[in-house]
């Protein structure tokens, strides 16, 4: 039986790139029309990992599934990352003086702001996911309407490239987190998602990042988010590597003194590649 990931958007979309990018072609991916329904899939049982985008390069971090990861308490195994690529797609034979309308995810719109800018007349809506809105393109022979997706949305769903490479910045990744219900023992670990809160007092969360620094540890990202219902209390999300296991364990037993509500998300293999 083929593993099942879920993914939020529909097929050729990046999540499921990222999918295959990191679990390989022979796998099934379970389309999701929002983050919140992959969470529900992998909590019934229906699929066996998610993919979930968790920061871009341009757009930064994705706010609302933090929030996920805190209340579905699933287990970080990996991550991966993609270089995104947005094109302009539309139905064959469409010119780019026919469009009157662009769709794509908030985010894909965004990392295209310098290409939209030049079309003041273009109407720009927003949809689920980059490869929907060119799906909905194919479906229904929009001839007015382009979509901002991958090559692979392309190809699968019979679209023209009427503009190739159009983010703004073309050094633009996201990195997506793999999650399962279950810890997976990963071998040679050398990065973590942690989460923590810390007490209100001057210096609490500087004493609790000395203690990564004094063993060598690296801090590669801090997000916090404010604890709902409670005024000046935050969740902070960190990701740290390291060299040496041992330095980790024993950074590990110093942040401990130093913190509440300590949650180790997972520990996994860093993923260096774009």
């Amino acid at each position: 039986m083929k593993t099942r990931i879920a993914i939020q958007g529909v097929k050729a979309s990046f999540h499921e790139e990222a999918a295959y990018k990191y679990f390989g072609e022979e796998i099934e991916t379970i389309e999701c029309e929002s983050f919140k329904k992959t969470c529900e899939m992998l909590k019934q049982g229906k699929a066996d990992y998610v993919v979930m985008a968790i920061e871009n390069s341009i757009a930064g971090s994705i706010l609302p599934n933090y929030n996920l990861l805190r209340d579905y308490r699933f287990h970080i195994i990996g991550e991966v990352h993609l270089n995104i690529q947005q094109n302009l797609l539309v139905l064959p034979g469409v010119k780019l003086t026919d469009i009157k309308f662009v769709e794509s995810h908030p985010i894909a719109i965004r990392q295209c702001d310098e290409f939209l800018s030049d079309f003041t007349d273009w109407t720009v809506k927003e949809g689920m996911d980059t490869a929907a809105c060119a799906k909905n393109i194919a479906d229904n022979k929009l001839k007015n309407t382009a979509a901002i997706a991958s090559t692979m949305a392309a190809k699968l769903y019979g679209l023209e490239i009427l503009e190739k490479r159009i983010e703004t910045n073309k050094k633009n990744a996201t990195r997506f987190l793999i999650l399962a219900n279950e810890v997976v023992e990963q071998k040679n670990a050398n990065k973590a998602s942690l989460s923590f809160q810390t007490g209100n007092a001057v210096g609490a969360l500087a004493n609790v990042l000395q203690c990564f620094a004094e063993q060598n540890v690296n801090l590669s990202k801090i997000q916090s988010m404010p604890v709902v219902g409670k005024r000046n209390e935050y969740d902070f999300y960190v990701d740290v590597e390291w060299k040496k296991q041992s330095d980790y364990d024993a950074a590990i037993r110093k942040v401990l003194k130093h913190t509440v509500n300590f949650n180790i998300m997972g520990e996994y293999i860093k993923n260096e590649k774009v």
